[in-house]
């Protein structure tokens, strides 16, 4: 086992990792920015070091300054968190190169899993169900126009090396499909430096399902269930919750062991996450998240699994410690995303934190950086905390969740919470009859 792990990120995600440290009695580093000299993971690491200046791409994505930070302080792993370089395959090469170990898959995972089509491929091959869609990337209008007639509309073009909604455009029929089209290539373009783009059919009114997996990386995993993420804005979660509220158990069950078999064949090591969309008792591979996901708490409340703790374990060439046969779900559990946000634009709104008061009681857990006096800094995600409450069953959460939100204090910037309060009184949200085009709907309704 480590005896030292340096946390290659910030706020509440490297929290999340500083206590699963410091429970199994591994030495914590923390890395900064100068923004965030007097952040909450900083202050609770055993030891930090500031990587450079309050621009990610000079600190956080600083990939020299990362190891530098592991051969001051002799770390001799990194637990990347999320985002950042999380699925960056170099990184993972670097980590390697210098005989430190990166806390997560392989390089070779994060790159066939981090292009959409060599995915999706790799994934057919495996027997994990796919979007019908062309076969890899489509560069010119006449192979669009094929396609699209032979898969039929609507259909979606998509930037291979895509994320977070961009480079993605949805064509009706043939005449909306030139705009969309090129309009696509660009987007990746300037997002990715890539414009390679591929089509698939758009599904109607599709919830968004992922399923948790985890590895061991000699042949043997498990799947922990899946979590709903339906309810988005922009292609971006603001709610999940496990398990799905329209999931039966037959369909838990065969979907979860193939996920579970395709990462097994291919070796796969710590904590992924294959997505889906769910239409009409079917599920249509998206893609794969080789990182921990932000919602993983919900999985880890139903289930009692620490997963940055097996992630560690697996890390360090140890078993896990539960197997297929012995994971079942207790409960129903909800996460908020709760964000540094005006609404209804949603605009980031950094700023001082003024009061602050985490709810508690049975059931309720706030992963949050913050506290009274912390400013928040505007170079960042606008990701401030997570509430997540858990459950007997789904009615419950509701309740719990509904109760939390009403305890919660975050002063001095705006929030998405009154959000949250909103949609908690919404028929769809009380039954789960939602999609993920409900929420954008919803706010068209309210804000216009």
């Amino acid at each position: 086992m480590f005896d030292k792990i340096l946390i290659a990120n910030r706020g509440e995600i490297a929290l999340r990792v500083i206590r699963a440290c410091r429970e199994m009695g591994i030495a914590s580093v923390a890395v900064h920015s100068t923004a965030d000299a007097d952040a909450m993971h900083v202050r609770m690491a055993d030891e930090s070091v500031c990587i450079g200046p309050a621009p990610s791409s000079a600190s956080y994505l600083s990939m020299p300054a990362i190891i530098s930070a592991c051969e001051i302080t002799g770390a001799q792993a990194i637990h990347p968190g999320y985002g950042f370089l999380s699925e960056n395959a170099a990184f993972v090469q670097m980590v390697e190169d210098h005989d430190l170990t990166f806390i997560g898959p392989r390089a070779e995972h994060i790159r066939i899993m981090g292009d959409k089509i060599t995915a999706k491929d790799t994934m057919k091959a495996l027997g994990v169900p796919c979007v019908p869609g062309s076969d890899g990337g489509v560069d010119d209008m006449d192979t669009a126009k094929t396609v699209a007639a032979q898969i039929g509309y609507p259909v979606i073009i998509k930037a291979t090396a895509g994320g977070g909604g961009r480079g993605m455009k949805v064509a009706q029929d043939e005449k909306g499909l030139e705009s969309a089209f090129r309009t696509a290539r660009a987007e990746a373009k300037a997002a990715f430096g890539n414009p390679d783009v591929y089509i698939e059919k758009y599904l109607q009114r599709p919830r968004h399902i992922e399923i948790q997996v985890f590895g061991d990386g000699k042949g043997r995993a498990v799947h922990l269930g899946e979590r709903d993420c339906s309810l988005q804005r922009r292609h971006q979660k603001v709610l999940e919750e496990a398990p799905g509220p329209a999931i039966t158990d037959e369909q838990r069950a065969r979907i979860g062991k193939v996920c579970a078999d395709a990462v097994a064949k291919i070796g796969y090591a710590g904590a992924g996450t294959i997505e889906f969309l769910f239409e009409d008792g079917e599920f249509y591979f998206i893609e794969m998240n080789t990182r921990l996901q932000v919602e993983h708490p919900v999985t880890e409340a139903i289930f009692g699994v620490d997963l940055v703790r097996q992630q560690i374990r697996v890390a360090a060439g140890e078993e896990m410690e539960f197997e297929q046969e012995n994971l079942s779900i207790r409960g129903h559990a909800i996460e908020v995303r709760i964000n540094a946000e005006k609404l209804p634009a949603f605009s980031p709104c950094p700023g001082k934190i003024t009061q602050y008061h985490a709810p508690g009681g049975l059931g309720v857990r706030v992963d949050s950086a913050l506290y009274q006096g912390y400013s928040i800094p505007p170079y960042y995600d606008s990701l401030i905390g997570k509430l997540i409450v858990h459950g007997r069953d789904r009615t419950e959460a509701l309740a719990r969740l509904d109760r939390a939100l009403g305890e919660m204090i975050v002063d001095g910037v705006d929030t998405t919470m009154p959000l949250f309060r909103a949609l908690l009184q919404e028929p769809d949200i009380q039954s789960g009859a939602y999609s993920i085009h409900w929420l954008e709907r919803w706010l068209e309704k309210q804000f216009g």
